[in-house]
């Protein structure tokens, strides 16, 4: 695993570091306070974990964790709206709604993405009502979505496992396995980024993640 630099403000580089290089960096955030971040990279590069701002990553397109009405809401959403603008919420009054497992496009607005995927992750019942298979419906439906607009640059939060309750170890594995598998899928997909809202949930991210795409 490489630790890379994230640089002050909105934009991250889309170079790669050789492995064991490690560096600390500064992101800008919501309060334009900056605080100290780690990135890794995995999968030749194709694949990075941050702890950081969704909402100010320059990619193709940045997945919203959504509610199923898709008009905004607590947490990854919320913060999402308000970043684009109000622009949004028109669009996304449009789009009738989403269903669990699902996602649907619109623009980024005042983003510096291109465009929003929202999907809506299953709430936390306890793991008998198939919640496994709609969360990782989520991420292969985004993909799919991202994919057929044409992003190269995809980024991800940690769906339903804030306020929706989805254990963090187990949402990771299932996200982090529908993007290995998503990367096969679209070839022409150079960067996929697992954005972290805490270093307890980039751990367990990086844990599983130097597992996953461990060589051989």
């Amino acid at each position: 695993m490489g630790l890379i630099s994230v640089h002050r403000g909105r934009s991250l580089s889309p170079q790669s570091e050789p492995l064991g290089v490690s560096r600390r960096g500064r992101v800008a955030h919501d309060s334009c306070v900056a605080h100290d971040v780690r990135m890794a990279r995995y999968a030749s590069g194709r694949v990075e974990t941050l702890l950081g701002d969704i909402t100010r990553l320059a990619v193709d397109a940045v997945v919203n964790a959504a509610n199923s009405s898709l008009l905004g809401g607590g947490g990854v959403d919320g913060a999402i709206h308000r970043a684009a603008g109000p622009g949004l919420l028109a669009e996304c009054r449009l789009l009738g709604g989403c269903e669990a497992g699902d996602a649907k496009l619109t623009r980024g607005h005042r983003l510096p993405a291109r465009f929003v995927v929202h999907t809506v992750g299953p709430v936390w019942r306890g793991g008998g009502e198939g919640e496994d298979a709609t969360l990782a419906r989520c991420y292969r439906r985004s993909l799919e979505v991202a994919a057929g607009v044409g992003a190269r640059s995809v980024a991800f939060p940690s769906i339903s496992t804030g306020a929706y309750g989805f254990p963090m170890e187990r949402a990771a594995a299932i996200a982090l396995r529908e993007v290995k598998d998503g990367l096969s899928r679209y070839p022409e997909l150079e960067r996929v980024t697992l954005c972290c809202f805490s270093p307890a949930d980039l751990a367990t991210y990086d844990r599983l993640a130097a597992s996953l795409f461990a060589p051989g």
